[in-house]
């Protein structure tokens, strides 16, 4: 909802309807619903055999205010989910709701979590805001945040994937427009 604010003119009657449109309705733009995106989200690999949900399920939604986004993303893996091969730039990725903006795209981080529900095992790890391999861009690249020497994470790193388990993600960053 929110738009560019009107420009006021010396003298100009201010009048409830002018008011509700101006303040009331860009305030509760605020707050308004969040938007799903689950059927159009992306989960792909950078090169290699690329993963797909199956079976599992995919829950994406996401506020935009201005220009900041705020986006929530959880893939629940099915028995039918595959992984991809973890080989030949097999890193994973997933597609964001509104292209980021250029300028800091490279430096803008998100905290993700990884399930292993077999284990009970949570693992921490960051990635980066990019702006390739989706028109919307992507989180990408993301590492181990707790070891000195992180590898990416794919279909085999930090543990082989199975059906149960649970990535999940949230993130805010600023947009292209």
């Amino acid at each position: 909802m929110t738009f560019a604010p009107r420009t006021w003119v010396v003298g100009e009657v201010v009048t409830a309807a002018l008011l509700n449109q101006e303040i009331r309705d860009q305030f509760n733009s605020f707050f308004g619903a969040w938007t799903d995106y689950s059927a159009t989200m992306v989960w792909g690999a950078e090169g290699g055999t690329q993963p797909a949900i199956g079976n599992g399920t995919i829950v994406a939604r996401y506020i935009k205010v201005g220009r900041t986004v705020d986006y929530l993303q959880r893939i629940t893996l099915g028995s039918t989910s595959t992984y991809g091969d973890g080989g030949a730039g097999g890193n994973w990725y997933f597609s964001l709701p509104a292209a980021p903006s250029t300028t800091w795209s490279a430096h803008q981080t998100q905290h993700v979590v990884w399930r292993d529900n077999s284990a009970s095992t949570r693992w921490h790890g960051v990635g980066t805001v990019s702006t390739t391999l989706h028109a919307n861009g992507t989180l990408r690249n993301i590492q181990q945040a707790d070891v000195a020497s992180p590898d990416i994470w794919d279909a085999t790193f930090p543990f082989a994937p199975a059906a149960g388990d649970i990535f999940y993600h949230q993130g805010r960053y600023e947009s292209a427009a």
